[in-house]
């Protein structure tokens, strides 16, 4: 990092990634909700006006994807039947 960089930038972005790589949807809110935090203390220490609210435009993004990991419906039993097979590698049958 060098001198005059925002350190929670970094920060927001590796928590997104996170949150896009996550395999449940707990993680995923979860790791969404810290890169909004994130986004939101980059926001308060930058000096630029177009910046901070290019930061706070990503950190409102990530609480509503956030928000909208919840709602994504449950897997139904049939699905997760039909992931265990493919796992298994008995899909054919």
């Amino acid at each position: 990092m060098g001198f005059g960089r925002n350190p929670h930038v970094a920060k927001a972005e590796a928590a997104s990634a996170k949150a896009q790589e996550a395999t449940d949807v707990a993680s995923e809110r979860m790791a969404y909700l810290e890169a909004a935090h994130f986004w939101d203390r980059a926001a308060a220490k930058e000096k630029d006006g177009k910046r901070r609210a290019e930061y706070e435009a990503n950190a409102e993004a990530a609480r509503e994807r956030a928000d909208a990991a919840t709602q994504k419906p449950a897997p139904s039993p049939a699905d997760l039947e039909t992931q265990l097979k493919v796992l298994r590698g008995d899909a054919d049958d």
